[in-house]
């Protein structure tokens, strides 16, 4: 057991059917195979490549609108047609974008759920900070009933102590 690499607690993806018509089961099966026998700095590692590659293709596609609508910007010459044409385009580059620029929200959105989900060591030092609070505030509590019943049952204070001590 000491032997084994430390597994974090990254969901991976099960065995559930999927509705990728094109692929034959027994790649669904390889990658599944696969899948089990990373290890989870491996399974990270590629998780990060694919977050990487969705910004990667997002900033691209908001790059390529930009230069597409500068380059349509151009004066000059041009009939009623060819400027309805240029309008249309702009509008379809300018919705692309904005698409985009939606996904990298999203992107950041999940990004920012999943650090805060997974701060472990921020949760623990919460939990203990927490506990170290509840057991004074407990050890508080006992030595205020503990009080109390004494006042309670006429017992002197130096006669607690004494009990308490041995």
């Amino acid at each position: 057991m000491s032997d084994s690499i430390p597994q974090s607690d990254v969901s991976r993806p099960s065995a559930l059917p999927t509705a990728s018509l094109l692929q034959s089961r027994t790649s669904t099966a390889a990658r599944l195979a696969q899948s089990q026998a990373q290890n989870s700095a491996q399974y990270l590692d590629i998780i990060e490549e694919e977050w990487n590659k969705k910004v990667d293709t997002e900033i691209e596609t908001l790059v390529d609108g930009m230069v597409d609508i500068v380059s349509l910007a151009s004066i000059g010459d041009k009939d009623k047609f060819r400027m309805a044409q240029e309008a249309f385009q702009t509008q379809c580059r300018a919705e692309s974008m904005i698409k985009a620029s939606h996904s990298l929200l999203s992107i950041t959105h999940s990004m920012k759920l999943l650090l805060l989900l997974s701060d472990e060591s921020q949760i623990a030092s919460r939990r203990d900070a927490e506990l170290k609070a509840v057991q004074v505030e407990k050890q508080e509590t006992i030595e205020k009933v503990a009080h109390v019943l004494d006042q309670l049952l006429g017992r002197s204070s130096a006669a607690t102590d004494d009990a308490m001590e041995s």
